[in-house]
């Protein structure tokens, strides 16, 4: 079974929906989503394993300019 997370993404003012266009490109990002409240963006990313997962955020989403802070959320089946 894959690894798939929640990524809650905070940007700088006047950037959601760049960053939200820039994330849902990103291979392994199932969708990215503008949203109002404590976050501007939510995206559900999907990668074989938790520390491929891991790789994707930090390496991929974690660099696009204007994200000040991230919260991954993994998915759990219970």
């Amino acid at each position: 079974m894959a690894a798939q997370a929640y990524v809650l993404i905070q940007t700088d003012v006047g950037r959601s929906a760049q960053v939200a266009e820039e994330v849902g490109g990103i291979e392994g990002v199932i969708a990215a989503h503008n949203v109002t409240g404590n976050y501007d963006v939510i995206a559900l990313a999907e990668a074989e394993s938790m520390d491929d997962l891991g790789r994707l955020v930090v390496n991929s989403i974690q660099l696009i300019h204007g994200i000040t802070r991230t919260t991954t959320c993994s998915v759990v089946h219970l």
